[in-house]
């Protein structure tokens, strides 16, 4: 089931995917989803298979995101269902990998966002290294934190969820550890060794086991986490109910920080900023497919609005990064207008089959 985008390979007892677009930073097409969704089932059925490790080539990026490009030339053209489509898929991926009844080891070395992110923090194992780079930048696109953010970011430790959707922030290994997205840190230069140790036909049959061995043998301390030091600050000011109080916080607190963090969320569409806190806030009280059905619905609604397009515009096209956001304050943005985000699809709704 290879294909020059996404390659499988197994043996003694592991099946490893390598992501293979390092000319784009091993972004997820809807054929890589297809392919991948396939063959985790495939997997998942063979006895031959104990574990399974997913990793990108070209030594930049695990996986940069989704293929927002071929997104934003479907839904402009309206033509095609590649808007539909894609996020369903993507979706019922991320609950396979969520649900999976195999060690499922995501070695998130370099740049690790969006889509990548999906593929990689509902395993059972997320691998760090020195060159992992984790953000959820969505607000900045006009989107939203999807492929399961709306789960696992309320899960986060104290109010880092919030602070990581609403401001893009990106993240390092020690802080990938400190905030519950990574599980366990190896070099990058002996990822091929760890991959390769996996495979040892002395080890013990259960699978768990032998991750744990080889972790404890090729695993190495991240250090300490630069968000630490900053933790009551941001649980003050994130913890709050709407953004313009957070906001307000930010702007009462006044360091420098506080100030870098507010320029960064001016960056992005209000009308998501509005939406992700609400998912965040639903997403604390909701099961995984309850999340992954509500991010359905804001994902149909933010492929109909007028932010997505013009943030892919103004961050992948033009390149300009003067988005003009529609509404263009969080003072227009309204209440009803945000619930209208998160109202059902009637058939449209995603379902797990």
């Amino acid at each position: 089931m290879n294909s020059g985008d996404i390659l499988f390979d197994a043996a003694g007892g592991v099946g490893v995917i390598t992501l293979n677009r390092p000319q784009a930073l091993n972004a997820l097409t809807l054929d890589m989803v297809r392919v991948l969704d396939r063959q985790l089932a495939l997997w998942a059925e063979d006895h031959a298979i104990r574990l399974i490790v997913i990793r990108g080539a070209g030594g930049r990026a695990f996986c940069s995101g989704g293929d927002i490009r071929a997104l934003y030339e479907s839904g402009r053209s309206k033509t095609g269902t590649l808007t539909v489509d894609f996020y369903r898929e993507e979706y019922r991926l991320n609950r396979r990998i969520k649900r999976y009844a195999k060690p499922y080891v995501a070695l998130i070395d370099g740049v690790t966002m969006g889509g990548g992110v999906g593929v990689a923090i509902h395993g059972s194992h997320r691998v760090a290294t020195e060159r992992t780079l984790f953000a959820m930048p969505e607000t900045g696109i006009g989107l939203f934190p999807d492929v399961g953010g709306s789960y696992f970011l309320p899960r986060c430790p104290g109010q880092l969820g919030a602070y990581l959707g609403l401001t893009g922030a990106r993240l390092m290994a020690a802080d990938c550890h400190y905030a519950g997205i990574a599980t366990h840190t190896v070099p990058s230069a002996r990822l091929d060794e760890f991959v390769a140790a996996l495979r040892h036909p002395g080890l013990s049959t259960d699978a768990y086991e032998v991750i744990e061995e080889m972790l404890a043998e090729f695993g190495e301390d991240a250090g300490p986490p630069p968000l630490a030091e900053h933790r009551a600050s941001i649980d003050r000011c994130f913890g709050l109910p709407t953004v313009e109080a957070i906001e307000a916080a930010l702007k009462a607190d006044g360091s420098a920080r506080a100030m870098a963090t507010l320029g960064a969320m001016a960056e992005k569409s209000p009308l998501c900023q509005k939406v992700t806190l609400e998912e965040i806030a639903r997403g604390a009280e909701l099961g995984f497919e309850e999340c992954m059905v509500m991010e359905y619905r804001l994902v149909q609604r933010a492929m109909a609005a007028h932010d997505f397009y013009e943030g892919v515009r103004a961050a992948v096209i033009d390149k300009d990064r003067a988005p003009r956001w529609q509404p263009a304050t969080l003072a227009e943005v309204s209440r009803a207008a945000v619930e209208a985000w998160f109202a059902p699809l009637g058939a449209g709704d995603l379902v797990f089959e």
